[in-house]
């Protein structure tokens, strides 16, 4: 990195902080404004500030996955409309093959301007309630191809010149079945406002070449700490290998994903050759999003502090095969793509296992969500939802660590909040029964994975239909170095007329009718280290709490209670 006499570093250090905190900023306005529990509730959006190339400056994930969604956008519009960018103008976006990594997860860009300067972006992207296509809420398993699961969205302006387009608008939201949609979209452009508002600010205090000044050095020093993370990994290629179960077509159908890592010095490279096909179905993952899933894991095992900005990319080189399910060639059905982030960061872990042990986890407990929708029995209003209330298991435990309880799925993790219950039946026509950790649902050992829930509810709401859409009822989350693998995943729909149904993890389910009971068990994470290590006091602790029964504790911990108790 070449000396700059020019550089304050100062400066460099209070802008890195100032771009966190407006991607924030602008978090915060969608969380007020927003209107689906899907955006103000579980918080499924990211939040991001991009200078005049469309290189990230920051962004504010609230969930993981949406880790790399944006950029690959940013750039792509700005090679699309080339010289016909303006001042006020407003785009949308959601294409998989142009950049995006979910039909479901729209996003809004807004190009900011010092005069007639193009100086910067913002941008916000949200998991929206339906987004057209055959089936609400764009999860549709019997989808083969792109337009039978959404409307595509390729870039279009929808303000221009700071003028809605009218015609584009109602085309849109023609095609999209429920009018919260396009109030969420409106909070999206809000929050986009109060990005511009920021970086305006610094343009104005600083000026807009020495922003852009010190924006590179900026990008130097991440790239530098990146390189220095990346060499305390030992030199090596580590492989991993998951798989993912279903396609959506054959349940009995599993698709291998192959992984090497390779790390020299201060350089990492992902290769992916020997992945299996794409699939004929929906369980296919677009480029963007399986190069978020590789993102977010690797961020769990460095630094958590780098900044999220272009020189974090820059080490990190990545090859994954056109044509296999990580990387699905047009026009494929690839809804299920973030999902697959599950059995992908398993394959990551195992291979990283072998050079950090001490820094990975053993498994999480993978998907399996439903997304529910249909009408007020009392105001006939329409709702849906997905209710991540239910869905979140636990997460794999680590050297010194037990497992997080009721975390969420890796690609969620940390930002994916549980509903309020009170505001879980507001927003929806459901009467929560239960909602507590799961006895034994932790993968045992020296360090449990964390627990799962079970989660049961009264379907009150009319004309109710779900979809489900995951992929761990074929095995726990796995265990590392003598743990144990957590609990599977089961759905269980309890019908007014006393008839059962156990539900598949990728399907549609029709006309559930009013006073269904639903049962949830979300399972728990994988164990790490052999059980029999495990502190007996804490095995009995929680043979007390109910967290892990009397056998589990004889036959997986060799805790015999009786005499422990006489101690």
């Amino acid at each position: 990195m070449a000396k700059n006499n020019n550089i304050d570093l100062m400066l460099v250090s209070v802008l890195q902080s100032r771009f966190k905190s407006i991607t924030e900023e602008m978090g915060l306005t969608l969380l007020r404004t927003t209107r689906s529990p899907i955006l103000n509730e579980a918080r499924d959006f990211v939040t991001g500030l991009y200078d005049r190339k469309g290189r990230m400056l920051e962004q504010t994930e609230y969930i993981p996955i949406l880790a790399f969604a944006l950029q690959p956008v940013c750039q792509y519009i700005i090679e699309y409309f080339g010289d016909e960018i303006f001042p006020g103008d407003v785009i949308m976006h959601n294409d998989v093959f142009s950049g995006g990594n979910q039909n479901s997860d729209v996003a809004i860009f807004k190009p900011i301007f010092d005069g007639d300067e193009l100086v910067a972006w913002s941008a916000c992207k949200g998991h929206q309630a339906d987004i057209g296509g055959a089936v609400a809420g764009g999860y549709n398993p019997e989808a083969r191809e792109v337009w039978q699961e959404a409307l595509r969205i390729t870039p279009v302006k929808v303000y221009e010149r700071g003028k809605v387009r009218r015609d584009v608008w109602e085309m849109i939201f023609a095609n999209i079945r429920f009018s919260i949609v396009e109030e969420d979209i409106r909070a999206q452009i809000g929050g986009c406002t109060v990005g511009e508002r920021g970086i305006r600010q610094l343009v104005e205090k600083y000026g807009a070449d020495n922003l852009q000044l010190h924006i590179e050095h900026l990008f130097d020093l991440t790239e530098a700490r990146m390189r220095s993370e990346i060499k305390n990994i030992p030199n090596g290629t580590y492989h991993g290998q998951s798989y993912m179960y279903n396609d959506g077509i054959n349940e009995n159908s599993k698709h291998k994903i192959n992984l090497s890592i390779t790390v020299k010095d201060e350089l990492i490279f992902y290769d992916y050759t020997g992945t299996d096909p794409q699939t004929p179905g929906f369980a296919n993952a677009p480029y963007s999003s399986t190069v978020s899933a590789i993102m977010l894991t690797l961020l769990m095992v460095i630094d958590p502090n780098i900044p999220h900005n272009e020189g974090l990319m820059r080490p990190i080189k990545i090859n994954i095969p056109e044509g296999c399910f990580l990387n699905a060639k047009y026009p494929a059905a690839t809804t299920f793509g973030n999902t697959i982030a599950g059995p992908h960061s398993d394959a990551i872990l195992k291979a990283f296992s072998h050079a950090l042990p001490d820094r990975v986890t053993a498994g999480w407990n993978r998907a399996l969500a439903v997304f529910m929708s249909g009408s007020s029995l009392h105001t006939g209003n329409k709702w849906a939802d997905i209710l991540f209330l239910a869905l979140k298991g636990g997460s794999g435990a680590t050297e010194g660590v037990d497992g997080y309880d009721h975390i969420g799925l890796i690609n969620c993790a940390g930002g994916l909040l549980a509903q309020d219950y009170e505001m879980f039946e507001l927003h929806n026509p459901l009467f929560l029964l239960k909602h507590e950790y799961a006895s034994d649902s932790a993968g045992p050992g020296k360090y449990r994975g964390g627990l799962g829930v079970d989660t049961e509810f009264i379907i009150q709401g009319e004309n109710t239909g779900c979809v489900t859409f995951g992929d761990g009822v074929d095995g726990g989350a796995f265990g590392l170095f003598g743990g144990m693998d957590g609990s599977i995943n089961r759905i269980e729909l309890k019908y007014p007329n006393g008839e059962r149904y156990v539900a598949k993890t990728k399907e549609i389910i029709k006309d559930i009718p009013t006073g269904t009971v639903f049962f949830q068990h979300a399972g728990g994470g994988g164990g790490y280290g052999e059980p029999s290590a495990r502190s007996a006091a804490k095995v009995l602790r929680e043979v007390k709490e109910g967290l892990i029964s009397p056998e589990v504790a004889k036959d997986f911990y060799q805790v015999n209670l009786s005499s422990e108790m006489r101690k």
